[in-house]
């Protein structure tokens, strides 16, 4: 079971995450506009509901992130994936996926980040 203060450095960690990134894509958008406008522009519609839902696409992504061990955008759409609503089956049966194509490093990032992402931003809205 976490301690109460093993939970506060989890959110810590991944709020603090996020935030970084939020950070780091400010600076470079100051020194390219453009780019990164046309790019977040396109990325948005990417996510919009289409012929798959919202929560279709975060699982998606999530299992992408995984699959190229790229930790933000792990934690970013474990996130979103939880804030549309993914179950914990759906997350696993996303780790497995990644896992079938990335071999043991995307079942590490996937049994540990994407799981301790997801079920920390799950627990919030609970």
């Amino acid at each position: 079971m976490e301690s109460r203060e093993e939970a506060y450095e989890a959110a810590n960690y991944f709020e603090q995450s996020i935030m970084d990134f939020k950070t780091g894509s400010s600076r470079v958008q100051e020194g390219l506009p453009e780019v990164v406008s046309s790019y977040f522009k396109f990325t948005d519609a990417c996510f919009e509901e289409g012929a798959l839902c919202k929560k279709q696409k975060q699982l998606t992504a999530l299992g992408i992130s995984i699959h190229a061990q790229d930790e933000y955008c792990i934690m970013y759409h474990a996130k979103g994936a939880a804030d549309h609503g993914a179950t914990e089956k759906e997350i696993l049966e996303v780790i497995a996926i990644s896992t079938a194509l990335g071999g043991g490093a995307a079942f590490a990032q996937g049994a540990t980040l994407a799981l301790d992402t997801f079920d920390h931003y799950k627990s919030e809205k609970h």
